[in-house]
């Protein structure tokens, strides 16, 4: 159960942003060749102009929806801060980031929504703060926004051993998947690629498709797959306590208790 709620209109807000974060990364598949692709370089201004306000729309539907009240929201401060704090700690040596514990348990623990707000918002905290503020930025927030999506959406109803099981698994799959489809906001830009993994403007989708998999799997898989060991190992280790640590916290905080306005004595 998830002590977070998704709502109507939480669901429409991410599917929105969920369109337009697709579009973002998809478009060497299906762009046609006479279109005039430019540079993410000049652009990223104007996706973060439009993911912003869809991000703070997420939020304040899931206010509307009542799933998020200022509990919820100040523990989603609390979690995007720990995550913005963690994340220097790796910086991106080999892929080794613990961040992504925080991201996947605490989205497992509050839900979907709510995983889906932490990816983004704590991403953009923790650019801020390292100074990672560039063309990529925007992206790494819609991707990390999907990690925790997904890890809020995994089945509730497993839990002890099987559920560590299951969220290791998807932590491994996320992880990996989180590096291939970062590849693609860059990958089309690379020159002085073999032809073998480079981008072609206007080929077939699949061909396009099956050079930017040679080209993850010949470039990424260095930075996945430790990415990936080290989320496994520490939610192997970790995974029961944090977990029960922030479902004790959701308890504690009540996030579904209904709001009651007390009668005035005497009314």
């Amino acid at each position: 159960m998830s002590a977070v709620r998704l709502g109507r209109q939480s669901r429409i807000a991410i599917g929105l942003a969920t369109l337009i974060g697709l579009a973002s990364f998809l478009w060497p598949l299906i762009a046609a060749p006479e279109s005039a692709a430019v540079a993410h370089a000049s652009d990223a201004p104007l996706l973060f102009a439009v993911i912003l306000p869809i991000l703070l729309l997420v939020v304040l539907a899931q206010v509307s929806d009542g799933g998020m009240d200022a509990k919820a929201i100040a523990m989603l401060g609390v979690l995007s801060a720990v995550i913005a704090a963690l994340r220097p700690l790796g910086g991106g040596t080999a892929g080794l980031e613990p961040i992504w514990v925080i991201l996947i348990l605490g989205a497992r623990a509050l839900g979907p929504g709510f995983g889906f707000a932490l990816g983004a918002i704590s991403l953009f905290a923790s650019a801020l703060l390292t100074g990672g503020v560039g063309p990529w930025l925007p992206f790494q927030m819609m991707a990390a926004a999907w990690v925790g999506l997904g890890a809020g959406l995994l089945p509730a109803r497993i839990g002890g051993r099987r559920e560590i099981a299951m969220v290791a698994a998807y932590a491994a799959i996320a992880c990996i998947a989180y590096g291939f489809i970062m590849n693609l906001w860059f990958w089309p830009f690379v020159g002085s690629l073999p032809e073998q993994l480079a981008y072609v403007p206007g080929a077939p989708a699949l061909d396009n498709l099956l050079t930017w998999l040679r080209f993850c799997l010949v470039t990424s898989l260095g930075y996945d797959i430790p990415r990936a060991v080290l989320t496994v190992v520490l939610i192997v280790v970790a995974g029961r306590p944090i977990l029960g640590a922030l479902r004790r916290m959701a308890r504690k905080a009540a996030f579904d208790a209904p709001v009651r306005v007390p009668a005035e004595v005497g009314s």
